[in-house]
């Protein structure tokens, strides 16, 4: 906690202000995504090509948490998010101004680098909760950060349909600016919880995935369940672009509204998880998301079908991330942040890798390769599941038996 005089409120307004936070900036990972039909047109690159562009953002986003998200055990919390602000308002520039792939994606790893403020902004929402209520609380700042992920979608698909891809890096160079000169008032301080040196702070992490297996799972399961994510969001506008649909980037942006519905089942998961258990939530969200790629393997040529697969995946993978979120930050007050690193890095590896996978499945083998990929996902998702229950059952037969 905190360690100054005056312990700091968690007001409804401030749960709110951190929630709108981390929605607004990690929107920036996720404009590219309804734009790569467009970017592809553009530069005259294949589907694949400017497909590394948008593996680059999550590359960069896990590097960045990897190598920023530790100083927020050691440094005033409030200082680092409106550094990594602005930071993140010259990267979207630059980006802008790209003028060729390569630029391009140089450009996107600078963006997914400087874009972690959402993963200081979920350690401190837990951080300041009471135990508790700690699932609620993330719930509602996860919820958020979802929405922003799904309406920054449907955002950059409307302004680059009609006004060109670089406007909406213009505009959200422009949001982070806004939202550094407001948190700069609104958001209170938070000091460090530790004192130890950044190097030892950077070599423990390494102890704690060694001492922890429930984080070594919710990792693996993590990466997984975002892989499936990224799987799907990756390539749905080049699906949307075929002659079978013959729909441009505002259309694939717009499937981002309905998968609103399963951010908003969000809090709904951290009072589940708060009430029963995250690893039940876990299975539910797991059994979501392989319907979800058998609807649409069946019926991704259908709108229908389409709609229903979106709906399916997003609550699945939500509810799995704010049941992971939950369980994690109840391991250590002193490491929240290094563990949510470990995690959170896992999660956009896994993030990438499906980015780069959907392209190059969907470049070769089309929707039936990608539907694959994201089913496969799931079974190494399963595996760290039945292998962690496994692991706790056999904890519990000991400890009633004395041993």
């Amino acid at each position: 906690m905190p360690t100054n005089s005056t312990p700091i409120q968690l007001s409804r307004f401030l749960v709110l202000t951190m929630a709108v936070t981390a929605g607004i900036a990690v929107a920036n990972l996720y404009y590219i995504q309804p734009l790569l039909a467009e970017i592809a047109a553009a530069f005259h690159v294949t589907q694949a090509q400017v497909g590394i562009a948008a593996t680059l953002t999550q590359v960069g986003y896990a590097l960045g948490m990897l190598m920023i998200l530790p100083l927020a055990d050691i440094r005033e919390k409030k200082t680092l998010i409106l550094i990594m602000l602005g930071c993140s308002a010259g990267a979207l520039l630059f980006l802008a101004f790209a003028w060729n792939s390569t630029v391009l994606s140089i450009a996107s790893f600078a963006v997914g680098f400087t874009s972690v403020v959402p993963q200081l902004i979920v350690p401190l929402a837990a951080q300041l909760a009471d135990p508790k209520e700690r699932g609620r609380i993330i719930g509602i700042v996860m919820s958020g950060l979802l929405i922003g992920i799904l309406v920054s979608r449907t955002f950059s698909g409307l302004v680059g349909e009609y006004f060109g891809w670089p406007a909406v890096y213009f505009i959200a160079s422009g949001l982070m600016i806004l939202l550094a000169l407001f948190l700069a008032f609104r958001l209170p301080k938070s000091p460090s919880t530790t004192t130890a040196g950044y190097g030892k702070l950077f070599r423990s992490m390494a102890s704690l995935i060694k001492e922890l297996p429930l984080l070594r799972e919710a990792s693996l399961n993590g990466g997984m369940m975002f892989a499936a994510f990224s799987v799907f969001w990756t390539t749905l506008s080049f699906l949307l672009a075929e002659p079978r649909y013959g729909l441009g980037p505002d259309a694939a942006g717009l499937f981002g509204l309905i998968g609103v519905v399963g951010a908003l089942a969000a809090p709904v998961a951290g009072r589940m998880a708060d009430q029963r258990s995250p690893r039940f939530t876990i299975g539910i969200g797991m059994v979501a998301v392989i319907l979800a790629y058998v609807c649409l393997l069946g019926f991704g040529y259908v709108l229908a079908g389409l709609v229903v697969g979106v709906i399916l995946l997003d609550l699945g993978v939500q509810s799995t991330q704010i049941s992971n979120q939950a369980r994690i930050h109840a391991i250590s007050d002193e490491a929240r942040n290094r563990i949510n690193t470990i995690y959170m890095v896992s999660y956009f590896v896994g993030g990438a890798l499906g980015s780069g996978i959907g392209s190059f499945s969907y470049a070769h083998f089309g929707w039936t390769g990608v539907c694959v990929a994201g089913l496969l996902t799931q079974l190494v998702a399963v595996y760290a599941q039945v292998h962690g229950r496994r692991r706790e059952q056999r904890l519990s037969l000991a400890e009633r038996n004395g041993t």
